[in-house]
Order: structure tokens, then C-alpha cells, then sequence
């Protein structure tokens, strides 16, 4: 019986520490102490509020900055739309040059120190914005506010790093349905405020607001488990932790995979309104009828992200990964060939179910394939990636819809989006890094 005893105990000093390594939720918090084991449902409950109040500050000012153009001097309609597409551009230029560089510094520093510099930049920078007297004082604005930015990579570092690593894709769904949330509202209530108070600085500094809000929020009611401070000393510097997601290939095929994802569902946007006109006619509610064409989208991937990445989880990232994208693609059939209006209104609904759940799988699956300790780094590339798919796409497909017409672009988007579903099927491996360590009984990457 003594013997046995002895065996029993060693036994169980051997598999206790496998246990605590392989079984995700033990792992998100082996190690760290009391702190830990604060829910992590509430993390990411406090950064879903922060997602879409973000998004909303964001996305407010969208229905009327050309007009904001004409009230600071900018008179000439072309040269409207000019400026117009310049700021915009440049923003997104300048968020996919430093993403990875705050991705590396939330590594080193801590991801809620990132969210509360991102959104504390966005309340002084919307503040400075409508303070601008003219069009170049906006220009720098934006370009600095483009400096600062890196939200959206942040909160998917936070959330994915304190989420057990089985329930990602359920975690991360629910962060972008939030996002959709606040992308949906925020251009109406910004819209409707700018005619309630007729002033279209009162919403810039509204959205000011909104940025402290998120602020607190984050200050408030998010808790971030940091490492040791022995432990942070050794972390590599930025130059080796760039050579180190470098050497992470799989990420270089899901940059690709996100920048299609993006460039295709961008690349449509800026002529879907004179597509709208062009079924519905000269009619005097075609402003509304526009909106209803882009809610639908929005109204359905709304719906579909948290459900899509729960059941992501369950069937594989690559399998949903290329359900999503093939069923986007089809989706723009009927699009290009709709008749009337309701027709495309129904298409984009069911752009929208699949669309959902794009951004949600692959930010889970990238997860799944990058060391905990290198994610606010690799979620900044691959935000790089999306955020030069929304620079390019609507100026490749603004010049294809003038040269081949709007169906046609419709039917090359269909194209692209199939092309992305072919590429994660023969690119990108069934397998993350979770389940490579698991299937091999391998100890969690350290760095």
C-alpha cells in the first residue's frame, strides 16, 4: 500500500501541470494569482461597451463631413470630393503604418494602457477637429488621430489574451457585433444631432465626449493581469519582436486573407448609393432607401458575428473561414443582376449573415496560431492588413465601376471573394498553435 501511495503521488505531481497547461480555461489562468480569476466574461463585456461606443465616435461625423468641408472654406464641389477621399485615406494610410508598432508596445506595456491612449487621443483629437478653421487644420487633425489610432487591434489583443483559448471565436463575435452596433448608430445620431442643433462642430464635440466615456469605461472596468516584472525585463525589444512575428508564416497568409476580405467588401461601398438611384429612380426618399441598403448588411452581421464565432469554435476557424467567404461571394449574384430595389436590399442581408462571422473567425483563428505573449503585435499586422483594404477598395472599385460599370464590379467582388475562400483552403493549415501543442503534448510557447 506504501508503494502504491508513492506511485499515486508522483503520478499526480507529473500530470497536474499538463493538466493546467492543456485545458484552456486553467490556462488563461495558471500562474497569475488571485487576479486571474476575475471573470473574463466581464472583461469582455466592459470592452464590448467600449467596441461600440468607439465605433459610434468613429462613425458619427460620417454623414456629414463633406458638408463640414464646404462650412471651412472648401467651396468647389470637385474639390469637396477630393478632400473628402484625401481624409479619409489618410487616416486609414497612417492607423496601417503604426498598428503594429502599438501592437508591440501593448506586448511590452500592457493592451489596457493601449485602449485608454487610443481612446483618450480620440476626445482631444475630435475636439481639435472641430476647433478647425480650415481644411488643412482638419487634414493634420485626422492624420494625427490616425497616429494615435489602433483601437480595434487593441481590444481584439485584450480580449483574446484574457479569453480561454476555446471560446474566442464566441468572444471575439461578440466584440465585432458590438462594433456593428456602434457603426450603425453612429452615423444616425450624428446625422440627427447635426440637424437638431444645426451645427456640425457640435458633433465633433460630442463625439469628444464619447471618446471619455469610453475612457472611464476602460479605466473603470477593465483589469488586465500583468507579467511579473522580472518577466517584462526579459521581453524581447521591438526589433526582435518584429523578426519574431516575421517567422510566424502562417500570419503572412491570413494578412492576405484579411486585406482581400476587406479590399472586396470596401471595394463596392462608394457607388452603392448611385446603384440605388439607378433601381429606385429620381424618388425623394432615395436618401432612406440608401440607408436601408446599408443597414441590412449591417442589421444582419450584427446578428450573425456572435453566433457565427461560437460555432467557429466548434467546427474548425478554416471550415467556417471558408463557409463565410464563399457564401459572401454568392451573395453579390443576386446583387448584380437585382432587378428592383428589394432585391438588393435581401442580397445584402445575406451578404451581412455571412460577412459577420469573416472578422470574427479569422481574429480567432490568428489567435489560436500566435503566442499570448506576441498578439497585441500580430493583431496590429493583421489590422494593418484590413485597414489597407479599406484604402484601397473603394478607390479600385470607384475606378472600375466608372470603367466596367456597377454590375460588373459586382460580379468581380464575387470573384474576389471566392479567390479569398480558395486561398484559405490550400494556404492556410487546419491546425493552431494550441491544438499543434496539444496534439504533440508540447508545453505553451514562451517566446
Amino acid at each position: 500500500m506504501q508503494r502504491t501511495s508513492e506511485q499515486d503521488a508522483q503520478q499526480q505531481e507529473i500530470s497536474e501541470p499538463r493538466d493546467s497547461q492543456d485545458h484552456p480555461d486553467r490556462q488563461a489562468t495558471h500562474g497569475l494569482g488571485s487576479a486571474a480569476r476575475l471573470p473574463w466574461r466581464r472583461t469582455l463585456a466592459v470592452m464590448c461597451a467600449v467596441q461600440g461606443v468607439m465605433m459610434m465616435a468613429f462613425t458619427s461625423t460620417a454623414p456629414f463631413l463633406a458638408l463640414y468641408l464646404e462650412q471651412i472654406g472648401v467651396r468647389n464641389p470637385a474639390a469637396v470630393d477630393i478632400w473628402a477621399g484625401l481624409l479619409q485615406s489618410a487616416n486609414f494610410v497612417m492607423m496601417a503604418i503604426v498598428s503594429p508598432l502599438w501592437g508591440a508596445l501593448g506586448d511590452r506595456k500592457g493592451r489596457k494602457l493601449m485602449v485608454l491612449r487610443t481612446t483618450f487621443a480620440v476626445a482631444v483629437f475630435f475636439a481639435l477637429m472641430g476647433l478647425a478653421q480650415n481644411v488643412w487644420e482638419l487634414l493634420i487633425t485626422r492624420v494625427l488621430q490616425g497616429a494615435f489610432a489602433g483601437f480595434s487591434a487593441t481590444a481584439v489583443s485584450l480580449v483574446a489574451s484574457v479569453t480561454p483559448e476555446k471560446r474566442l471565436g464566441f468572444a471575439l463575435g461578440w466584440l465585432q457585433s458590438s462594433a456593428m452596433i456602434g457603426s450603425l448608430v453612429g452615423p444616425l445620431a450624428g446625422g440627427l444631432v447635426s440637424d437638431w442643433v444645426h451645427s456640425y462642430r457640435a458633433v465633433f464635440f460630442l463625439t469628444a465626449a464619447l471618446g471619455l466615456v469610453a475612457f472611464l469605461l476602460a479605466l473603470v472596468g477593465v483589469h488586465e493581469v500583468r507579467q511579473p516584472e522580472s518577466d517584462a525585463r526579459r521581453k524581447p525589444g521591438l526589433v526582435a519582436q518584429f523578426a519574431a512575428v516575421r517567422a510566424l508564416k502562417p500570419l503572412r497568409v491570413m494578412f492576405v486573407v484579411l486585406f482581400l476580405a476587406q479590399f472586396s467588401v470596401m471595394s463596392i461601398q462608394p457607388v452603392l448609393p448611385v446603384f440605388v438611384e439607378e433601381l429606385a429612380g429620381r424618388d425623394r426618399h432615395l436618401a432612406t432607401y440608401s440607408g436601408l441598403v446599408f443597414a441590412a448588411t449591417g442589421l444582419a452581421g450584427l446578428v450573425a458575428s456572435p453566433l457565427l464565432g461560437q460555432r467557429s469554435d466548434r467546427w474548425g476557424y478554416r471550415r467556417m473561414l471558408t463557409i463565410t467567404l464563399v457564401g459572401a461571394g454568392l451573395c453579390y449574384l443576386p446583387q448584380a443582376f437585382a432587378p428592383n430595389l428589394w432585391v438588393l436590399i435581401l442580397a445584402r442581408f445575406g451578404l451581412g449573415l455571412f460577412v459577420g462571422g469573416i472578422i470574427p473567425t479569422a481574429n480567432a483563428w490568428i489567435g489560436r496560431m500566435t503566442p499570448p505573449e506576441q498578439r497585441g503585435q500580430v493583431y496590429g499586422f493583421t489590422s494593418s492588413a484590413t485597414f489597407l483594404g479599406s484604402f484601397a477598395g473603394p478607390l479600385a472599385g470607384g475606378a472600375g465601376a466608372a470603367v466596367f460599370g456597377i454590375r460588373a464590379m459586382l460580379g468581380l467582388t464575387m470573384l474576389l471573394y471566392l479567390a479569398n475562400a480558395a486561398w484559405v483552403h490550400l494556404r492556410v493549415s487546419g491546425l493552431g498553435l494550441a491544438e499543434t501543442q496539444e496534439a504533440s503534448n508540447l508545453p505553451p510557447a514562451s517566446g
